[in-house]
């Protein structure tokens, strides 16, 4: 048997290194990321349901609050992306949010609502600007929001980075699902997949 001395050694013991550590890969951003595993809760109002990781508003309603969501755990402080997949089944319905990050504590309130229209353009709600198109029925999307607290928020769709907007430093919270925006009515069924979060 070839017996390792020195250098050999040490070259095994830093391969048996990078074998047994866990590497979190995330699709965009710059890392090392840590894979991170929030606890959350769902919230059905209205006409909103919820089963798995589908996600459906049942009315045509234009009032009131409708949605079906879930809402990960508060986070103050560090880096913290989200990812999943959205693939819109059924919609006949228009101008639905379907992936949110929210302010918490002081400051509480809708930051950044991704929302899609009928013809599947894609944009967000505060200000209204447009981020994509193609979120047609039948059609996967892959959302990536990458949020730096005190310092930047980041969109991507499908891997590409679509926008960059100021993130104060404060509490945030991740939200997916459908919800009815302020001028929107469903009824809508979204299926979510693919949901993963990291941190750094």
């Amino acid at each position: 048997m070839r017996r390792l001395h020195g250098a050999g050694v040490l070259a095994a013991a830093a391969l048996g290194l990078t074998v047994l550590t866990p590497v979190a890969d995330a699709q965009v951003g710059t890392g090392p990321w840590t894979a991170d595993s929030p606890g959350y809760s769902e919230q059905e109002r209205g006409c909103g349901r919820i089963s798995g990781l589908t996600f459906q508003l049942t009315c045509s309603t234009g009032s009131g609050d409708q949605r079906a969501e879930r809402r990960y755990t508060t986070y103050t402080g560090g880096t913290h992306q989200f990812e999943g997949s959205f693939k819109i089944t059924s919609m006949t319905g228009s101008r639905i949010s379907l992936k949110q990050t929210f302010r918490d504590g002081g400051g509480a309130g809708p930051y950044f609502m991704l929302a899609v229209e009928k013809g599947g353009r894609m944009y967000a709600v505060e200000g209204g600007a447009t981020l994509g198109s193609g979120a047609t029925v039948g059609t996967s999307v892959r959302v990536n929001t990458i949020n730096q607290v005190g310092s930047s928020h980041k969109v991507y769709l499908n891997g590409s980075l679509k926008q960059t907007i100021s993130s104060p430093g404060g509490s945030y919270y991740d939200k997916f699902g459908s919800y009815r925006t302020a001028s929107g009515a469903g009824p809508v069924t979204v299926q979510w997949s693919g949901i993963k979060f990291w941190r750094k």
